[in-house]
This record gives C-alpha cells, sequence and structure tokens, in this order.
C-alpha cells in the first residue's frame, strides 16, 4: 500500500514531522534517510560533538567554494547523515532567536509566522528541566536542560560583562534575550537528545510508520503538475515509490533545493544547461542562502582550569568512563555554556551580536597540534545581510552541490564583526580576566587598526554551521520566494519543504531550535489540510 505521505530525511525537521503525521493511525508515513542509525557512539557523548562534526560515516561532508571575501579560503559545512540529521552532531545549543525575528517574517508577506503565532509549536516539543513559565513547555518530548558548570573561567567571563557594563537575562529564550547568562541545551541524563533520540525513536512502534535508511533520493516524480512520489538508490537499487498525500522535503538548506533541481524544479535556463528537463520554473531554488560567520578571539591561561588539561590520556579516559558510566562530569556538556547576547551599537534595533566563552581553543587550533592551556571567547553576527546560493553543477544526483556562503559581501557585516570583535577584546581586558589571561595566541596584540582586524577577520572567521534559506519562504509576488507561508511548493501541488531552507532570513541565535519549530507549525498545517 502506498503511504500517505512521504518525508525526505530524518534530520531536525524530519524526525518531528514523522512522528507528528503517523500520530494519526488512519496516516501511513514513509521516512527516507540517505544515512543510517545514530550508532556511532561519539554521537551520544555531549562532549564528542567536536568529533561527530568531522566522521564520514555520519556526515555530509560539504565544502564552500573559495569564498572571496574570505581570501579565498574554503570552509567546511558538515552537515548530519544520520537519524536525527544535524541534530545528531550539532553543539546542542538550545536558542530560539529574537521576537523581531519572527515578527518580520510575517511582515514580509508570512501570515502566521509572527513571534506570537509560533510560539506555541516551541513550546508543544519542549520538555524544560529547569525553566516554568509561558515562554517555556515541561511537557514535550524534547528535553532541554540549563547549563550549570563550575569552571571559574565561566564566572569570571560573567564578572568581566558585568565591568564593562552589559546586564543579565534571565533567559534568552524568554521575554529579553538581551544580556548574559548560562545556555540552554538539548541533553537529557548526560545524554544528547536529538530530534531522532526525542521523538523518533518513540514513534517507531507504530504499524503506519516506515523507516527507510540509506535510501537517497535522487528525483520528485512530477505529473501534471503534482508531486505523486519519489525515486530512492537503497543499497545500489533504484527503487521507486508513490504517495497519496504530500511528499515534504525536509533535507535541510543544501539537500531540499539540490533535490528540487535535480527534479526540474528551479531556474529554467540552469536547469536546461545541465541538461535536466524543466518540471517547474522557480527561479528561486537556492538562492538566499545564508550562514552565521564566527570569530575566535584566543589566549593563554596562566592555570591550569581549561579542557588542555583532560587531554592527558589517563584524564581523557577517566573523563569518558564517568561520562558514559556515570552520566556525570564534563564529558556530558559541551564546553561553550556561558553566553551574552548584546547590540554592537546603541542604534541598532535588536541584538546583533552573539558571543560566548569556551574554556579551551578551537578544534582548529587544536588540530593543528597548537593544544595549550588556552580558551578563547567566540563570536558571530546574528543577523548578516549577505546572501549567496546553492546549486546543483550536475544531473548526477550524487555529485556534490556548489556552496557559495558569499559571507561578508555586506559592508554591514563587516563593520558588524569588527565592532564584534573590539567588544570581545574589551571584555578580555576586565579585571576579572586578569588573573586568567596569558599572552595572546590569535589574534597577536600587533592586530589594532580596523584594516587589520578585518585582514584578521577574512583569514579566520569560519562558519557556525548554520546554515538557511535555500528555498525562501515568500508570497508568489516575490519572485524568489519558493514556498508559500503554508509552505507549499509555488505552482506545485502535494509538495512542501519543511526544514531550514525556507527561512526568508536567519534568525538571532542557532537554527536547531526554530527548525524543530517549523517542523511542528507543518504538521499542523498537513495535518489541517491547509
Amino acid at each position: 500500500m502506498n503511504p500517505h505521505h512521504i518525508i525526505v530525511g530524518a534530520g531536525s525537521a524530519g524526525s518531528v514531522l514523522a512522528a507528528r503525521l503517523s500520530e494519526d493511525p488512519d496516516t501511513r508515513v514513509l521516512l527516507l534517510e540517505a544515512g543510517g542509525r545514530d550508532s556511532h557512539p561519539a554521537i551520544h557523548i555531549p562532549i564528542l560533538a567536536g568529533v561527530a562534526y568531522f566522521l564520514k560515516s555520519i556526515n555530509w561532508g560539504y565544502d564552500t567554494i573559495p569564498e572571496p571575501h574570505l581570501d579565498d579560503r574554503v570552509l567546511h559545512w558538515p552537515r548530519g547523515k544520520t537519524l536525527g540529521g544535524s541534530s545528531s552532531i550539532n553543539g546542542m545549543m538550545y536558542i530560539r532567536g529574537h521576537r523581531g525575528d519572527y515578527d518580520s517574517w510575517a511582515q514580509m508577506g508570512n501570515p502566521g509566522w509572527d513571534y506570537d503565532s509560533v510560539l506555541p509549536y516551541f513550546k508543544r516539543t519542549e520538555r524544560h528541566k529547569d525553566r516554568k513559565d509561558d515562554f517555556h513547555g515541561s511537557s514535550g518530548e524534547w528535553h532541554i536542560q540549563r547549563a550549570h558548570s563550575d569552571n571559574p573561567l565561566y564566572a569570571a567571563f560573567f564578572e568581566a560583562c558585568g565591568e564593562v557594563g552589559f546586564k543579565p537575562t534571565s533567559d534568552f529564550n524568554g521575554e529579553s534575550q538581551e544580556g548574559f547568562n548560562w545556555h540552554d541545551f538539548n541533553i537529557k541524563n548526560g545524554r544528547r537528545h536529538s530530534t531522532a533520540r526525542a521523538l523518533l525513536y518513540p514513534a517507531m512502534e507504530r504499524s503506519n510508520l516506515d523507516i527507510e535508511t540509506r535510501a537517497q533520493v535522487r528525483k520528485i516524480l512530477i505529473e501534471d503538475g503534482r508531486a505523486v512520489g519519489v525515486e530512492y538508490i537503497q543499497r545500489g537499487e533504484i527503487k521507486t515509490v508513490h504517495c497519496t498525500g504530500e511528499v515534504i522535503l525536509s533535507g535541510g538548506a543544501i539537500n531540499s533545493p539540490q533535490l528540487l533541481e535535480l527534479s526540474g524544479i528551479g531556474d529554467a535556463d540552469r536547469l536546461k544547461a545541465l541538461g535536466i528537463d524543466v518540471a517547474h520554473h522557480l527561479p528561486g531554488v537556492g538562492e538566499n542562502m545564508h550562514d552565521h560567520l564566527g570569530i575566535y578571539v584566543q589566549y593563554e591561561c596562566t592555570e591550569p582550569v581549561t579542557m588542555y588539561r583532560w587531554f592527558r590520556p589517563d584524564r581523557a579516559v577517566a573523563m569518558m568512563l564517568q561520562a558514559i558510566f556515570l552520566r556525570t562530569g564534563v564529558g556530558v556538556s559541551l564546553p561553550l555554556e556561558a553566553g551574552l547576547i548584546t547590540r554592537t551599537r546603541p542604534e541598532v534595533d535588536q541584538p546583533d551580536m552573539k558571543i560566548s566563552l569556551v574554556p579551551g581553543l578551537s578544534l582548529e587550533t587544536s588540530q593543528k597540534g597548537q593544544g595549550r592551556n588556552g580558551f578563547l571567547i567566540h563570536g558571530y553576527q546574528l543577523r548578516p545581510q549577505s546572501r549567496g546560493h546553492v546549486h546543483i553543477t550536475s544531473a548526477d544526483p550524487m555529485a556534490k552541490p556548489e556552496i557559495h556562503a558569499n559571507y561578508l559581501a555586506s559592508e554591514a557585516d563587516r563593520i558588524c564583526i569588527r565592532d564584534g570583535f573590539k567588544i570581545i577584546r574589551n571584555l578580555f581586558s576586565q579585571p576579572a580576566f586578569k588573573p586568567w589571561l596569558g599572552p595572546p595566541i590569535s589574534p597577536t596584540d600587533d592586530v589594532q587598526s580596523d584594516d587589520e582586524i578585518d585582514a584578521w577577520i577574512r583569514a579566520n572567521s569560519n562558519t557556525v554551521f548554520h546554515p538557511v534559506g535555500s528555498c525562501k519562504m515568500g508570497p508568489e509576488t516575490d519572485g524568489m520566494a519558493v514556498v508559500g507561508a503554508d509552505l507549499k511548493v509555488h505552482g506545485l501541488k502535494g509538495l512542501r519543504v519543511a526544514d531550514a531552507s525556507i527561512m526568508p532570513s536567519i534568525m538571532s541565535g542557532n537554527t536547531q531550535a526554530p527548525t524543530v519549530m517549523i517542523a511542528e507549525k507543518a504538521a499542523d498545517l498537513i495535518r489541517a489540510g491547509a
């Protein structure tokens, strides 16, 4: 029997959609995932998130083209290829964004996506361990908890924020986002709580939910302007499946536009040049791609209180054993627990910079064999204006697409990150850090002028792993919108996109929680026949 709905991608959004749609016993759901089961141990121990980013067995392993405003550097874009998708490899930070982010979506012509309308969808999934108020859910499936480290560098960070003049906020996901406090994470009992573990696994016992892993979709089947099924390859065999309801793409900001283009949905001239038959001209597919760009300002530490102390083999083994068997200790958290959300300039209408203290050095620094007692402050611009694209370069469904984030193309972005850098340096200069601060690692003290700061940013900034926007949501009158407020692909029937690719603009924070919200709202739209 053909399923009612086919969901492509079992990631942050797809796992939620499959669980919600299969709650109706009369609705048969097929979930297709290109990766395998989330069985790798690096997925589940929080401290190993940095390892999971680069494991080829659970990762699409994408790269950008040489980025022209970053000294032609190629940036690595890890994306999860397993049940749970990127929620199985990411940093687990739970930040929704600013109220104004969602209100702006509605103002762009997307009714029902303002903050007050989407807040119930955030709360529906959430089971917060520590926060009980009007902004949080306590009965959902997805466990969220507040960080609570005793590392003295976090205390120094909070003290330095106060010395600069910043005020604390009670909750980054509450009434006021602006200020400093502890972060929230999707961790349960010392383990990563991905959307697969939170929602998909409990739903697997339902007879109306079928899940196929190692199943990479090659093409959406279109008949008379309607999506009627998909073609996929599984263990070398090409298979076809039809549905009576809808095909829902939840492949993420890279894979969803890639599949649309492979299926002949996109800019007609681009597709014809690749020898692909055009099923529907939709020029916005793959455009509007953008991402958060971050910087790491790093110093040596004068005391052995950083993550480097766990690099000694016997201590590393002890840490892992404690995390595995006792579910306690450093290994059951991620070392970026304290944060600040602020404005780089007084005239900015809402916070535009996210800053976090890490009691260790960056992955890149450690991978270069430069391990030592050191710590850093990480910052990234919250709402970049620069826009890039992702497009296929071949009709081969197994070929990786071209990714061009176009970081720092906008002068406003360059100014914002430069100002954020100055805020970070000012934090490090406060008395609170004096007992801990050693010599600078990156940048060195000779980086002072705006031109020198800009050059250092071009040479050292990196992705924050938050790609969005490549199947932009907007009204049909917006010639570059791919889906409407109902998430239906413009001009076609039976086809929706529900993942981070539909975001018309990125929110002020991490993208995982908003992606889950999108899936929750999509499930309601589909069940209501909207």
